[in-house]
């Protein structure tokens, strides 16, 4: 064990203390704190961090739940234990950060278990939004880990320009090649990415180029969820706890519509344009051709209930090539151009269906 579980020690518990918010205390719970505080130092995690956490929908505090807030922390305490073990088993590692909270997180633990043998890198890449760059710098500075930045240009590899449904697969294949590279110039043993449990639900293409190139996914691997990793992120006291999710602008094209340089300058500037005059945080303009369809998270659509707004909005997008403007009226959903898709590439039913064959 990496975080080694230490023995109840009476004097370090102060029964005034409440550290998550309980009236009462059990001597199991007692028990339950002092191991979390012992946890949390191993993690470089302030007590008054992880509290505040507890207390404020990090981790719900389930008042009829058999599982107390302290038991639930463990087990997320256990979960990245896991990590912990399997990032300084490997020796030194590449992290592949993109500036998400999952690659933040993933970058975070293997500065703690590996120190100056874990190097971190971001790819600037022709389908990274605006502003991704300086901040994956900005986090990596923080966090305190080794940083590289590679330049990668996806639009020059045809069989991604042809924006097939595994478009990922080429895309993530490509990247792994030129940051196998970076790893051997560096001397590192392995090559790791921020990919959690929730993402093997869903359409991943991707990961099976991870999966074929040999890297390495210890959150997913750990069984930790998005909700999660978000939670670990805010013990870690990581910027990026809340920052919604930020998928590379190839994504805003529809399956079988070329990408092109142009297409990808313009849902850049378009979202750009719209986050500075709404400060709307999940928004999505996907590219129909000649049509641009919003997508707004659910609980921010009503900032665009502006005529003026919305004037302005359609006169900027028109500006810069399309010819429609319409907001879908059913908000941001993460993956929507995979709606269509008839067939998809989900790894956790690949897994059990390779299992039964």
């Amino acid at each position: 064990m990496l975080i080694k579980r230490f023995p109840y020690t009476s004097a370090l518990y102060d029964p005034k203390s409440q550290y998550l918010g309980f009236d009462s205390i059990s001597h199991e719970e007692i028990h339950n704190q002092y191991d979390i505080l012992a946890r949390a130092t191993v993690l470089k995690i302030d007590p008054q961090n992880w509290s505040v956490v507890a207390q404020n929908g990090g981790i719900p505090n389930l008042k009829n739940s058999p599982s107390p807030n302290s038991t639930r922390i463990n087990w997320l305490f256990t979960k990245t234990e896991r990590v912990l073990e399997d990032l300084s088993k490997r020796g030194s590692v590449l992290v592949a950060m993109s500036g998400g909270v999952d690659s933040s997180v993933i970058a975070s633990l293997a500065e703690i278990a590996l120190g100056n043998n874990a190097v971190a890198v971001t790819a600037n890449s022709k389908t990274l939004p605006s502003g991704e760059l300086e901040e994956a710098k900005r986090i990596a500075k923080q966090i305190g880990i080794r940083y590289l930045t590679i330049k990668v240009d996806e639009t020059s590899n045809p069989q991604f320009v042809r924006n097939p449904s595994n478009r990922c697969y080429h895309c993530k294949r490509e990247l792994i090649l030129e940051l196998k590279k970076v790893a051997r110039r560096n001397n590192l043993k392995a090559i790791v990415d921020g990919t959690n449990a929730d993402d093997l639900k869903s359409h991943r293409p991707g990961a099976l180029a991870l999966a074929e190139c040999g890297v390495a996914s210890p959150l997913a691997k750990a069984g930790l969820t998005k909700a999660e990793v978000r939670t670990l992120a805010k013990m870690l006291s990581l910027p990026t706890a809340d920052k919604p999710s930020m998928a590379c602008l190839a994504s805003r094209f529809p399956y079988g519509q070329r990408i092109t340089m142009e297409g990808l300058h313009r849902v850049d500037e378009a979202e750009k344009f719209i986050r500075r005059v709404t400060g709307i945080r999940e928004l999505r303009v996907r590219d129909h051709g000649k049509l641009a369809r919003i997508e707004v998270g659910k609980t921010e659509r009503s900032k665009f209930f502006d005529e003026r707004l919305m004037e302005s909005i359609a006169k900027k997008l028109k500006a810069l090539g399309f010819l429609y403007v319409t907001m879908d009226l059913l908000g941001y959903r993460s993956g929507s151009m995979d709606e269509i898709l008839t067939k998809k590439i989900i790894p956790t039913a690949l897994r059990k269906k390779l299992k039964k064959d």
